[in-house]
């Protein structure tokens, strides 16, 4: 009489195995393109948070600045971030607009956030025309 036998053989185990290890190591792979990607919009936030704090700035101190650029740092989140305000003029004599960029590098071209905003002149009434 012949046993029945049970159970799974060699080549079945190490395919299933092989199955697994595949689908585990895609898995790890997508985790790891998230955490990067979480990352990325983190240092964006803080670079954009920047940007909107030196427009404030300028709002609140009712500036008038001469159209020109000016660079600058910050620190946020023990981070030092770099700025440039591109400040020119427009159409209108009472407007101007302001483009500031931030970066994590002073010299590098990567551009972390851009943020465009206008300031308004409340205090000459000679550039308004009146």
């Amino acid at each position: 009489m012949h046993r029945l036998r049970r159970g799974f053989t060699l080549v079945e185990v190490l395919v299933a195995l092989a199955v697994l290890a595949i689908a585990l190591a895609a898995i790890l792979r997508a985790m790891g393109q998230a955490i990067d990607a979480t990352s990325t919009l983190r240092e964006r936030n803080i670079a954009l948070w920047v940007a909107q704090n030196r427009l404030v700035e300028h709002q609140m101190r009712r500036d008038w600045p001469a159209a020109d650029t000016k660079d600058g740092d910050a620190e946020i989140g023990g981070v030092k971030w770099y700025w440039r305000e591109q400040v020119s003029t427009t159409p209108e004599p009472r407007i101007r607009r302001i483009e500031i960029t931030v970066r994590r590098i002073a010299d590098s071209q990567n551009t972390q956030a851009r943020l465009v905003g206008y300031l308004r002149n409340t205090t000459d009434t000679k550039a308004a025309g009146t």
